[in-house]
C-alpha cells in the first residue's frame, strides 16, 4: 500500500477512503500489538491493561448504543500509548449461549455455524469503527483451545477445598493428610451441613470409595439438589437474570421453581473476602452496594425448634433478631423446604399441594419483590419454641426462599411487617416484646429500644443484654449458637443445554447414591462437544448431550450430560488475552506477572451481581492456588450508560365499520401496543400507537414526520395499513369523529408522529446501525458524537440530526491544513512560522483540558474543548505546524483516522502516531500578561482598554483620562475622582 508523506490532494476530506486505508494499515502492521517481554527482561515501558466486557455476538449485530463503552476504552488506550505505556487492549467473544442454541433448534443448523457468521459480522463492524484492538489475541469461549482451560479450572476447583483456618483454598491432598492424622478433629472447612465426623483410625479403615465419597462434601465444586429456574419449553435451567416476571427472557416461556441435581460452586466460601475486597478497588459506590446487598452478610443466631410430634427432630432457623424469640407466634417454611411434605397433614394435603404448585411458577426475584400480596397455607403441624415450650403452627409461604438461610423463618409479627401482614391475614397472635414498641395493632415496630416484656428470662433487659443472654442459653442447651449468615448462595453450575462447555466429569457406579463423579484425565482435555442429531432434550428428558451416540469416557463410563453456564468462560478470560496461544497452560507465569490484572474495565451495569461476582470468585481462587498474583481482577470499573433510541409512533385506527350518514370510521384493536378505549354513543373506539421504522422517519425542527411516499411504502410493508386511518387528535377525549383518509392525509405531504425516548430495540424499529453512520459521516464522527452526547455513565438519547455539528467540526479541522485552490484541488497551507502567544495559549489550554478530561473519563467535555480550539485557531487564521502537530496528537485518541492521515501529511512516518508522545502542557503559556479593563463613566461601561498586568494604577489612570472615547464623555470637565481596581475595572466619576 502506498502511504505518502503527504496525502493525495482532494477537494474535501474523504472519510471513506481515509478510514479504510488506515484500518487496512493497522491490520497489516499489527499496529496495536503490545511490546514483547521475556522471562528475563520485561519492556521498560509501564504496562496498562484496558478491557471491554466480553460481548456476545448476536445475529442482530451492533447498534449505535453498543460501541459507547468501546469508544471510551479505546480513547484511554490510545491516550495511554501516547503517555508512554505498553498497552494491552484486546477483544474476544463470549460465544457460547442460549440464543445460538435456540436458533439451532429452529433451523437444525449447528450453533457453531451461526456463531461464526455472527462473529464475522461483529468483527467487521468493530473494525469499521477503528478500535485499536490487538486482534492477534482474539479469543472465543466456544473454541476448544480456549474452553480446554475453562474445563481445567473446573477440575482445579474440584481438586480443592476451603480451609477456614488459613482462609484460602487448598489442594484436596492437604485435607486428606488431616483426615489420616487426626480425623476431623482439626478440620475447619467449608463443607456440606450433613458432613460426618470421624477419627483418624476410622478414616484409615474406610474403603477407597467410602473415603472418596466423603471428600465430595468438601470440594469447591460439587453435586447437590438445588432449587432452580426450570423452563420446560426451553428444556434448561435459567439464571436469575434470564427470567423476568415468571417467564424466560428469551421466548417468554413459563419458568417454574424445580428441585434438580446440579453441579454447584462454593462461592459462599469467599463471601467475606468478596465483601472486604470491595474496599480495595476503584468501583462506583452504587455498584459496590449492589454486590454487598447480594452477598448479604448478617450477624445473628441459629436456633433449633423441635417438632411437636418428635422433639428429637428440629426445624433450624437463622435469625438476626434472636432477642425477639418470645414474640414468635408461627413458623414459615419455603414451599420447597425438605420437610414440607412430611409436615403436611392429610386434611391439609390438597391445599398444600395446590399452593406448592402455584409457587413453582413464580421466580425467586418475583417472590422477593412482591411485598403487598399475602399468601400462604397451614401445614397442619406444629413445632415448639425452645424458650417457652409453646406450640407454634407451621405454615408454608412463598416469601421465604429455600436457598436463603435454612428456608425457614421464625415469625415475629410485632417486629416484622411481612410477618405482621401474614398474622393479620391468618388471624394469628401478635405479641409485644418491648415496652418501646408502639401501635403494633396498626403495624409492626422493629425497634431495639426499651426493655423486654413477655420475654421470660430476658424480661427487663436491653437489646444487647438480651441477645447475649439468649445466645448463651441456646448454646448451653444445644439448641442454637451465634452465627454469621450470608444471603448469597452457592452458584448453580449446570445447564441442560448443548451449546456450552462440556463438564470434564464421568460417572462410576458406587457409593451411597449408587453413582459417583470422577474427573477425566487432564491429558484428555479438551473434552469437546459431540455431534447430536438435534439440539433438544432426549425423549426421556435428558439434556441434548444424551443424544450423542457412543459418547462415553474410555468407551465405558457415562459423561456428565449438562454443560457449563454462560458465565464459566467469562470468569477468567482476561488472563487468556495475556497469552492466547499457549497450549501448555492457561497463560504463562511471565505473562501474568507482567500484566497482573486489569487497570480499566468498562461495561454495563447488568453484570453487577453475575459476571463480576463470579469473576472475582474465580480470581481469588486462582490466587489461593498460586496461579495469579492479584486478589482482585479489575482495579477500576466504569459502567457506561445506555444510548437510547428515539421511537416514533403513528396513532392509528383499524377500520371495522363506517357510519354511512356521517362518513366517520370507528375501530377496535385486539392486541395493541398502547390501547385506549372509549365508549361514546354506544360506539367503541380503540386507538393504537404503532412503531414506525426509523428508516421511514424524517425530522423537522426536532419532531418526527412521515411523508406521503414513506406512508405508501409502509402500506406495502404492512398490508393492514390499507385499513388504517390516522386521527387528527393527539389525545383520545370522548368520541373521536374526525379522521384523515390516506388520500386526505397529506395536504402538506407529511404528518407529525408521536416521539418517545426508550431503549433501542428491533421491536420498536428505533435501532440505528453504526454502519450507516460510518458510511455517511465516517467512523471518526461516530466516535466523537457518541462521546459528545453526554457523560459516559449517563443514559442519553440518540438523535442522528445532532451529528451534523460534529461532521462540520471534522471538516473545519481539516481546513486548518488544506484549502481549495482555483482548480478545485486541496492546497497544503501548513507553515513553519513561529506561533504567537495567543495561539500557544489556545493550544495549551486545550492540552490541559484534554489531559485532565481523559484522566477523569470526562470525554464529552474534551470534544467541546476541541471544537472551541479549532474555532479559535480558524479565527486567528492559524496554520502553523508547531500548533497543528500537537493538536493532531490531542485529537488522535478520539478521531484516529483523520489524525493518522494528517500526521503523515505533516511529514512524520506513516502509521506512527501511536508511538508519538502526548503534548506536554506548559502553564507559562496561560499566564496573562495583560488585562482588558472595562472603563466606566459614572458607573456605565463606555469602552475597554488593555493594560499590562503589572502596570501601576497611576499610569493606568493617566492613560484612561487621555483616551479619546473617555475624553468625549468628559466633555472637557475634570473628573471628581478615578477609581482603579487592579485586574477588575476603572471607574471615572464626573
Amino acid at each position: 500500500m502506498r502511504l505518502p508523506g503527504r496525502v493525495t490532494p482532494m477537494a474535501d476530506y474523504n472519510h471513506r477512503e481515509t478510514e479504510q486505508k488506515w484500518q487496512k494499515f493497522w491490520d497489516e502492521h499489527n499496529t496495536f500489538k503490545p511490546e514483547e517481554y521475556t522471562n528475563n527482561r520485561a519492556t521498560d515501558r509501564p504496562k496498562y491493561y484496558v478491557l471491554d466486557m466480553f460481548p456476545y455476538p448476536s445475529g442482530a449485530g451492533l447498534h449505535v448504543g453498543h460501541p459507547l463503552g468501546y469508544i471510551a476504552s479505546d480513547i484511554v488506550s490510545r491516550y495511554k500509548r501516547l503517555k508512554g505505556f505498553n498497552v494491552l487492549h484486546p477483544m474476544g467473544f463470549d460465544s457460547f449461549g442460549l440464543p445460538a442454541e435456540q436458533y439451532a433448534i429452529q433451523t437444525g443448523q449447528h450453533p457453531a455455524v451461526t456463531t461464526e457468521q455472527n462473529l464475522t459480522r461483529y468483527i467487521e463492524q468493530l473494525k469499521n469503527i477503528g478500535f485499536s484492538y490487538d486482534w492477534t489475541r482474539e479469543v472465543r469461549t466456544s473454541d476448544p483451545s480456549y474452553y480446554k482451560w475453562t474445563q481445567w479450572i473446573f477440575m482445579e476447583l474440584f481438586r480443592s477445598w476451603y480451609n477456614k483456618d488459613t482462609d484460602r483454598a487448598e489442594p484436596i491432598e492437604t485435607l486428606l493428610n488431616k483426615f489420616a492424622t487426626n480425623g476431623t478433629t482439626d478440620v475447619n472447612a467449608v463443607c456440606d451441613e450433613n458432613t460426618p465426623t470421624f477419627t483418624a483410625a476410622e478414616w484409615n479403615a474406610k474403603s477407597k470409595v467410602e473415603s472418596y465419597e466423603i471428600t465430595l462434601k468438601y470440594r469447591l465444586t460439587y453435586l447437590a439438589n438445588a432449587v432452580v429456574n426450570w423452563c420446560p419449553a426451553l428444556g434448561t435451567v435459567l439464571a436469575n437474570d434470564e427470567v423476568k416476571d415468571g417467564v424466560s427472557e428469551r421466548g417468554g416461556y413459563p419458568v417454574e421453581q424445580k428441585l434438580m441435581r446440579q453441579w454447584m460452586m462454593r462461592i459462599t466460601a469467599y463471601a467475606d473476602r468478596l465483601l472486604t475486597g470491595l474496599d480495595t478497588i476503584d468501583w462506583t459506590e452504587s455498584l459496590k452496594e449492589q454486590q454487598r446487598n447480594w452477598i448479604g452478610k448478617s450477624v445473628g443466631a441459629s436456633v433449633k425448634f423441635p417438632l411437636a410430634t418428635n422433639t428429637k427432630r428440629f426445624i433450624e432457623v437463622f435469625t438476626t433478631r434472636v432477642d425477639t424469640i418470645y414474640g414468635v407466634t408461627f413458623m414459615v417454611l419455603a414451599p420447597e423446604h425438605e420437610l414440607a411434605v412430611e409436615l403436611t397433614t392429610s386434611d391439609q394435603r390438597e391445599a398444600v399441594d395446590a399452593y406448592v404448585n402455584a409457587a413453582k411458577l413464580r421466580s425467586e426475584r418475583d417472590r422477593m419483590a412482591d411485598t403487598k400480596v399475602v399468601s400462604g397455607v397451614f401445614t397442619g403441624s406444629y413445632c415448639i419454641n425452645p424458650l417457652n415450650d409453646e406450640k407454634v403452627p407451621i405454615f408454608l409461604a412463598d416469601y421465604v426462599l429455600a436457598g436463603y438461610g435454612t428456608g425457614a423463618v421464625m415469625a415475629v409479627p410485632s417486629g416484622d411487617q411481612r410477618d405482621w401482614n401474614f398474622a393479620r391475614h391468618f388471624n394469628l397472635p401478635i405479641v409485644p416484646i418491648l415496652d418501646a414498641q408502639k401501635d403494633i395493632d396498626q403495624q409492626a415496630d422493629n425497634t431495639k429500644e426499651g426493655h423486654y416484656i413477655n420475654s421470660g428470662i430476658v424480661n427487663g433487659m436491653t437489646y444487647k443484654e438480651a441477645t447475649d443472654t439468649l445466645v448463651a442459653w441456646l448454646e448451653e442447651h444445644g439448641l442454637g449458637s451465634g452465627k454469621i449468615n450470608f444471603r448469597m448462595r452457592d452458584a448453580v453450575f449446570s445447564r441442560q443445554r448443548y451449546w456450552g462447555e462440556p463438564v470434564p466429569v464421568y460417572f462410576k457406579d458406587g457409593g451411597s447414591t449408587g453413582r459417583l463423579p470422577y474427573l477425566i484425565d487432564e491429558s484428555d482435555l479438551p473434552l469437546e462437544l459431540p455431534a447430536v442429531d438435534k439440539y433438544l432434550p432426549t425423549e426421556t428428558g435428558e439434556p441434548p448431550l444424551g443424544r450423542a451416540e457412543g459418547w462415553k469416557y474410555k468407551g465405558e463410563y457415562e459423561y456428565e450430560l449438562s454443560t457449563m453456564p454462560g458465565w464459566a468462560g467469562s470468569s477468567w478470560y482476561w488472563y487468556r488475552y495475556m497469552d492466547p496461544n499457549n497450549d501448555q497452560e492457561f497463560a504463562s507465569k511471565s505473562a501474568i506477572d507482567y500484566w497482573q490484572n486489569v487497570d480499566l474495565y468498562i461495561g454495563g451495569t447488568e453484570h453487577a451481581t453475575g459476571h463480576l461476582l463470579y469473576s472475582r470468585f474465580w480470581n481469588k481462587f486462582m490466587k489461593d492456588r498460586g496461579y495469579v498474583p492479584q486478589e482482585e481482577p479489575f482495579k477500576k470499573l466504569i459502567n457506561q450508560g445506555m444510548i437510547q433510541g428515539m421511537s416514533a409512533y403513528a396513532k392509528i385506527v383499524w377500520e371495522t365499520q363506517t357510519d354511512e350518514n356521517e362518513g366517520n370510521s370507528y375501530g377496535y384493536i385486539i392486541n395493541p401496543l398502547v390501547d385506549v378505549k372509549q365508549d361514546a354513543a354506544d360506539e367503541v373506539l380503540s386507538v393504537n400507537f404503532v412503531p414506525i421504522d426509523v428508516n421511514f422517519i424524517s425530522y423537522i425542527d426536532g419532531d418526527p414526520y412521515i411523508s406521503a411516499e414513506s406512508f405508501r411504502e409502509l402500506k406495502l410493508k404492512y398490508p393492514n395499513f390499507n385499513d388504517v386511518l390516522i386521527a387528527r387528535s393527539d389525545e383520545v377525549r370522548g368520541r373521536l369523529v374526525s379522521y384523515f383518509t390516506p388520500d386526505e392525509l397529506f395536504e402538506k405531504d407529511r404528518v407529525k408522529l408521536i416521539s418517545q425516548v426508550e431503549k433501542m430495540s428491533k421491536s420498536k424499529f428505533n435501532v440505528v446501525n453504526p454502519d450507516d453512520i460510518v458510511t455517511k459521516y465516517g467512523a471518526d464522527v461516530l466516535r466523537l458524537y457518541e462521546m459528545f452526547l453526554g457523560p459516559l455513565e449517563q443514559a442519553k438519547p440518540w438523535n442522528t440530526n445532532g451529528i451534523d455539528g460534529v461532521y462540520r467540526f471534522i471538516r473545519k479541522f481539516w481546513r486548518l491544513f488544506y484549502k481549495d485552490n482555483a482548480t478545485g484541488e486541496s492546497q497544503w497551507i501548513v507553515t513553519d512560522e513561529q506561533p504567537t502567544p495567543a495561539e500557544l495559549k489556545i493550544l495549551h489550554k486545550t492540552i490541559q483540558k484534554a489531559e485532565s478530561d481523559i484522566d477523569a473519563y470526562s470525554f464529552n467535555t474534551s470534544v467541546s474543548s476541541f471544537m472551541i480550539c479549532v474555532n479559535e485557531l480558524a479565527t486567528l487564521n492559524c496554520h502553523k505546524r508547531a500548533i497543528l502537530q500537537d493538536l493532531v496528537l490531542l485529537l488522535s485518541p478520539y478521531a484516529p483516522h483523520i489524525t493518522e492521515e494528517l500526521w503523515a501529511a505533516l511529514g512524520n512516518e506513516p502509521g506512527t502516531i501511536s508511538k508519538a508522545s502526548f503534548p506536554v502542557f506548559n502553564p507559562t503559556y496561560l499566564v496573562e500578561d495583560a488585562f482588558e479593563y472595562p472603563i466606566q463613566i459614572n458607573g456605565k461601561v463606555r469602552t475597554t482598554i488593555s493594560f499590562a498586568i503589572d502596570r501601576a494604577p497611576t499610569e493606568i489612570e493617566r492613560e484612561v483620562l487621555a483616551d479619546e472615547i473617555v475624553q468625549k464623555w468628559l466633555e472637557g470637565k475634570a473628573p471628581k475622582k478615578v477609581v482603579v481596581v487592579p485586574k477588575r475595572i476603572v471607574n471615572v466619576v464626573i
